[in-house]
């Protein structure tokens, strides 16, 4: 469990596997049920309906961050492990060195295939209670902490994201050395296709 003075991060899996009456699947449903995020509906609809099955069958691990002070959900974020093919052009030659150690390079094509960390999911909760509680940089933060402890377990070096096409957010992350790399439409489900741009950055 990672901490900080002011709020703790928690895997929702220790709601699934635990027998204690405060926590619980049950408690678990409740407590995602009241997340709300306007600015992102998707980040929203992931935590309600999807987050538990997809830790369940283990694709993808989903930490809550909670208030200290009263176990108030402020936000959350969700990683993975993706197969992620890289080109080279966008980075320095220290970084492709780094990444030719744990990588396989194609070199007809000048990229790295890699299997890479995605923070597939980060979102804070909008409600009186949240509000001005936790920044964005913060979530962030924890999650790039929460790769770190994985990463000192099971080795990795690449991290990613995957964001909307607005210059504000892709700043966000390029303050926190994420590089931009590439760019892929999304597989629509419900809907329309859109562009994401990939963001990259070395733990």
């Amino acid at each position: 469990m990672q901490q900080t003075n002011n709020f703790t991060v928690l895997n929702i899996r220790e709601y699934l596997v635990n027998e204690n009456s405060k926590l619980g699947e049950e408690k678990l449903r409740q407590l995602l049920s009241e997340f709300s995020c306007p600015l992102n509906v998707d980040v929203q609809r992931f935590l309600r309906q999807q987050a538990i099955e997809f830790s369940k069958k283990h694709q993808a691990a989903t930490y809550l961050v909670l208030s200290l002070e009263d176990a108030e959900l402020l936000g959350y974020f969700s990683i993975t492990i993706k197969p992620l093919v890289v080109r080279a052009e966008p980075f320095s030659n220290t970084v492709r060195r780094k990444l030719a150690r744990f990588s396989e390079m194609d070199r007809s094509e000048q990229t790295y295939n890699i299997a890479a960390y995605l923070i597939a999911q980060l979102g804070k909760k909008y409600s009186d209670r949240a509000k001005g509680r936790i920044t964005g940089q913060e979530l962030l933060e924890a999650a790039i902490r929460q790769l770190q402890i994985v990463q000192s377990l099971a080795g990795g070096m690449v991290a990613f994201v995957e964001a909307d096409n607005n210059e504000k957010l892709l700043s966000f992350y390029e303050n926190y050395g994420f590089k931009r790399f590439d760019t892929r439409q999304t597989a629509s489900g419900k809907d329309e296709p859109h562009e994401l741009v990939q963001l990259l950055r070395l733990l």
